[in-house]
């Protein structure tokens, strides 16, 4: 299947409702720090504001997630972006309150609409064929990609150009504006059976090799956006390279994206081709740190960014083949939650390592720790589809000896053949 099949009402109105419900996401941490900038420790402050609202995130996505109705997702989704849209507003018209009050609007404005994104993605694949989900994760990327990418400029230059509580505004404005999209959208996506709280976390919970593999993919992000201008410096290059370098990386990573989706399937399993894909981005990040010249900085970058968006497209294929219908928004809100957990303590540890050692080391040893969790993440997931049953071997259970529970959906149903259909779909899955 080709992109231009999917240029279709429901999932352009999709498309209008990410980048306004995503766009203010990208924003947040930069407008946080020029929000409060010109404050005594203004960028320290900054900082705290948007450990606060990524810390929303994190601890939000999960819990929203396990609570999402895939049947009825609406109103949630609904709910999420409108406290989002208050946290946002209320930033923007009251930069001048209290530190604790600026903080907890921050953290609500992260913490609401925590689970839009993984609900999102899972009604994306409710309105396309099965035969082209790969290319609508690819196009969800591609998006996505480039709202991060045109994110800090726009925060930049409306906070120094106009003022700097302009940026919170318009974020408040963008996420409001996405939600009555929602209503040109389905409420929910279809789900074969209603799991329990227990069943759900346990499914979750066995996909624990995928997030740990999705968090490692992300730690490499989080190496080249944070110490590559300290690595310029000790280079002796000009630090407004800055910019470009990254701007490159994003490019990359958008056309790599596009690229993926051109075919639906690539050679391999999806767990060996992302542990291929991360490896190769782990190795082009560790050339960064040794390479002395701009030019081979950039073609590094560049390279590496081609790989970073399929390795994470491969990390949410896989869930999707992991989890049930009903716990799809819930998977990718824990991946939500992990990537950005990930990124914290790449993050985290590189900010460590530099005030001991130069940063081409703290970007090798950031590199070290993702393998590290490349490995972890492997391992797991390959013995997680070592214990899946074989569809050979779990057909003949379906069509001539089903479990209790099948047997009771057919006995209430009005057609069998439907009913030993949705049994053989849910075998698939």
């Amino acid at each position: 299947m080709s992109y231009r099949e999917l240029a279709t009402r429901p999932v352009l109105v999709w498309s209008a409702v990410t980048v306004a419900g995503r766009l203010p996401v990208a924003m947040a941490p930069l407008a946080l720090v020029f929000l409060v900038r010109e404050r005594p420790g203004g960028y320290s402050f900054g900082a705290v504001l948007a450990a606060a609202y990524v810390i929303g995130e994190i601890v939000a996505a999960p819990v929203l997630g396990l609570r999402m109705n895939a049947e009825r997702a609406r109103p949630q989704l609904v709910a999420g972006l409108a406290v989002g849209a208050a946290g946002f507003t209320g930033l923007g018209l009251l930069p001048g309150a209290h530190p604790a009050v600026l903080a907890a609007l921050a953290l609500l404005a992260g913490a609401g609409p925590a689970a839009v994104p993984g609900g999102l993605r899972a009604l994306l694949t409710s309105l396309v064929p099965e035969r082209a989900v790969t290319q609508a994760m690819s196009m969800e990327s591609v998006l996505t990609f480039g709202i991060w990418a045109a994110a800090p400029a726009l925060a930049t230059g409306l906070a120094l150009g106009v003022d700097p509580a302009v940026p919170l505004l318009l974020m408040g404005v963008l996420m409001a504006v996405s939600v009555p999209g929602l209503w040109g959208l389905p409420s929910g996506w279809q789900q074969t059976a209603k799991e329990d709280g227990t069943s759900l976390r346990r499914s979750l919970l066995r996909a624990w090799p995928v997030y740990v593999l999705g968090a490692a993919s992300l730690t490499l992000l989080a190496l080249a956006e944070l110490i590559l201008p300290a690595l310029l410096e000790q280079r002796g290059i000009g630090i407004g390279w800055a910019g470009p370098l990254l701007a490159g990386f994003s490019i990359g990573s958008a056309v790599g994206a596009f690229v993926y989706g051109l075919r639906g399937n690539w050679p391999g399993p999806l767990a060996v081709q992302s542990l291929v894909l991360v490896l190769a981005v782990a190795s082009g990040v560790a050339l960064v740190a040794v390479l002395p010249w701009t030019a081979a900085i950039a073609v590094a970058l560049v390279a590496a960014g081609l790989l970073q968006a399929p390795a994470m497209l491969t990390r949410n294929l896989a869930l999707r083949e992991l989890l049930p219908p009903s716990a799809l928004a819930a998977g990718y809100s824990v991946m939500y939650a992990a990537v950005g957990a990930g990124y914290a303590a790449s993050g985290t540890l590189a900010g460590g390592l530099l005030e001991v050692v130069a940063p081409s080391t703290a970007i090798l040893c950031g590199v070290g720790l993702t393998v590290l969790l490349t490995v972890v993440g492997a391992v797991g997931e390959w013995r997680l589809l070592g214990e899946r049953p074989k569809p050979q071997e779990a057909a003949p259970e379906v069509s001539g000896a089903p479990d209790a529970s099948d047997t009771a959906d057919a006995s209430e149903a009005p057609d069998a053949a439907d009913a030993s259909d949705a049994a053989v779909r849910k075998v698939r899955r």
